[in-house]
C-alpha cells in the first residue's frame, strides 16, 4: 500500500461503531491508503499500533479478481500463524458495505528480489489449511473458458483481434491443488527488514499454484504495479527459487493461456475506462 494524501475519512457512524467496541481510540487519525483498486482503505494511527480499515465497495463484478471480505476474513484467520499475514483484529457490516479491521504490516510494495517472494508461494502452497475457498482455474480448459467469458463482454474491434490469439494444445488440470491468494501483485507483496507481508485476501480459491506464479509474473500486472515487467533473469530467478520442478514445468506450458486471459482483462479494464491498461494489454499479447 502507498500512503496517499487523507482525502476522506470513513462514515461517522462507522469510526462511532468501531471506537464502541475499542478498536478505535477516540481522536486517532485516518490516512487515506492506496490499497489496490476497488476497496476504501484507511491507515489508522494511534493506539497500541496502526491499524488498517477497508471498506469493501459494493462495485461492479470484476471478471478476474473476486472482492469478498468473508473469505478475506477467514483467509487472515486461517494463516495468522504462519506470521506472513496481518492479524485480523475485527470484522463487520456498514450501510455501505463489510469491513476488516487488521493490523497494519510494516514495509514497502516489493520492488526487487524475486527469491523472496518465490519463497513466500512455496510456503503457502505447501500449508494444510481448512479455508471454505471457491475452486481455481485448473488447467486450460478452465483458462480458455474464463477468458472466452471476459472477452464476451468486449465490444471493440480489438476483441476479435484477440480471440485469433488463442493458444492451441492442451494442459490438462492438476489433482495438486492448494490454498491460492489470486492476486499476487508486487502491490499486495509488503517488504520489511522484519519479513515479508502478503496482504487483500479478497479473491483466494482453492487452485492450481500456477495461478499465484503467473499472476506475480505477469508482464502486464509488473508494469502496473512496479513500472516495468520482470527481465528474463528475473523470471529465471523467481522460478528456481520456487523450487519445484513439476509445478515450474506446469506454469510453462501453461503460460500461453495465462497471458491470453490477463490480455483478455486487460482489454475489458480499457473499456471499462482504466487507460493505463492500454500498454499492459501489448506487453501480454507479446507474452504470447
Amino acid at each position: 500500500m502507498t500512503l496517499l494524501p487523507a482525502l476522506t475519512h470513513p462514515p461517522s457512524d462507522l469510526i462511532d461503531d468501531l471506537r464502541a467496541r475499542g478498536l478505535v481510540q477516540p481522536g486517532a487519525e485516518f490516512q487515506t491508503l492506496y490499497g489496490g483498486r476497488t476497496n476504501q482503505v484507511w491507515k489508522v494511527l494511534g493506539g497500541s499500533g496502526d491499524k488498517v480499515l477497508k471498506l469493501y465497495r459494493a462495485t461492479p463484478r470484476n471478471p478476474l479478481f473476486r472482492n469478498d471480505p468473508e473469505l478475506e476474513a477467514q483467509c487472515l484467520r486461517a494463516l495468522e500463524p504462519t506470521g506472513f499475514v496481518p492479524r485480523l483484529r475485527a470484522t463487520g457490516t456498514h450501510d455501505t458495505g463489510h469491513w476488516v479491521f487488521y493490523d497494519h504490516a510494516p514495509g514497502s510494495p516489493w520492488q526487487e528480489g524475486p527469491e523472496s517472494v518465490a519463497g513466500l508461494l512455496r510456503e503457502l502452497h505447501r500449508l494444510d489449511v481448512s479455508v471454505q475457498a471457491p475452486d481455481g482455474c485448473n488447467g486450460s480448459r478452465d483458462l480458455a473458458e474464463h477468458a472466452e467469458r471476459i472477452l464476451s463482454v468486449c465490444t471493440t474491434d480489438t476483441r476479435a483481434r484477440l480471440a485469433q490469439l488463442r493458444p492451441k494444445g492442451h494442459v490438462p488440470a492438476t489433482a495438486h491443488t492448494c490454498l491460492i491468494h489470486g492476486d499476487t501483485v508486487a502491490g499486495n507483496i509488503l517488504v520489511a527488514p522484519t519479513g515479508i507481508t502478503l496482504i487483500d485476501w479478497q479473491c483466494p480459491a482453492w487452485g492450481d499454484p500456477c495461478e499465484d506464479i503467473a499472476m506475480f509474473l505477469s508482464p502486464a500486472m509488473q508494469r502496473l504495479y512496479r513500472g516495468a515487467p520482470l527481465s528474463v533473469t528475473e523470471e529465471e530467478r523467481f522460478l528456481a527459487a520456487y523450487g519445484h520442478d513439476e509445478t515450474v514445468a506446469r506454469y510453462q506450458n501453461l503460460r500461453p493461456w495465462y497471458a491470453w486471459r490477463m490480455a483478455a482483462y486487460c482489454l475489458w479494464r480499457i473499456e471499462n475506462g482504466a487507460a493505463d491498461y492500454a500498454q499492459t494489454l501489448e506487453l501480454e499479447i507479446a507474452a504470447l
